[in-house]
């Protein structure tokens, strides 16, 4: 599932990046790489994913959403 179909409070794991150079460079660089966990903190229609990894509270917009996999875990 896409990061941006997760519900406010769900946790993920991340699974994959799909993308273009320029895009998983930038996604990597701020420390959101394969197997990195992430909890949404904020996830309303038509405004920037807030999510909590790494001890850093990150605001990623729909479109950056769209190329980052993630399996959500219970607990």
């Amino acid at each position: 599932m896409k990061l941006g179909e997760l519900k406010e409070s769900a946790k993920a794991v991340i699974s994959g990046l799909n993308g273009d150079t320029r895009f998983i460079g930038r996604i990597t660089s701020i420390g959101l790489t394969p197997g990195c966990r992430v909890s949404i903190i904020k996830n309303d229609k038509n405004r920037p994913v807030l999510i909590y990894s790494r001890d850093t509270m990150i605001a990623l917009n729909r479109k950056e959403c769209e190329g980052i996999e993630v399996e959500e875990v219970t607990a």
